[in-house]
């Protein structure tokens, strides 16, 4: 599996996934989320920000089924699911993932034919921090 790049401005996003929750950058000044993180508020261009707790929820806003698979890595794993996850509390925050059965599972766990466009998730992690999803009712 690949590790996830981490700089200053996303530290404090993977420190929650560690712990199993998701927190999303919002601008302390006017309020709006942010995603990805970055030391500047796109709508007012305050400095001040704090990271929130959100409840995982949300739908699947787009997908892709890789063929052949774009890392050597996960061959084995082909053909899997990249999603795109509009948060139920921030439509504007969208997060890339994968759709699975549960958290830590494979890539290729959820048949390609069960991706749904608009379907609800809600957010896993594995043991390591990494944030999948899960269909709310599979």
């Amino acid at each position: 599996m690949l590790d996830p790049v981490i700089d200053a401005d996303g530290a404090p996003f993977w420190g929650y996934a560690r712990q199993g929750e998701l927190h999303i950058q919002a601008c302390t000044d006017c309020g709006e989320l942010r995603f990805p993180p970055r030391p500047c508020c796109p709508h007012c261009q305050s400095f001040d920000s704090e990271w929130r707790a959100v409840s995982g929820h949300g739908r699947i806003w787009s997908y892709v089924v890789p063929h052949p698979p774009l890392l050597p890595a996960y061959a084995d794993q082909a053909p899997y699911n990249v999603i795109v996850v509009e948060l139920t509390e921030a439509p504007r925050i969208r997060l890339v993932g994968n759709l699975v059965t549960e958290a830590g599972a494979r890539l290729d766990s959820v048949p390609p034919e069960r991706l749904r466009i608009g379907a609800k998730v809600q957010v896993v992690f594995t043991e390591d921090g990494l944030p999948q999803w899960v269909l709310e009712r599979p």
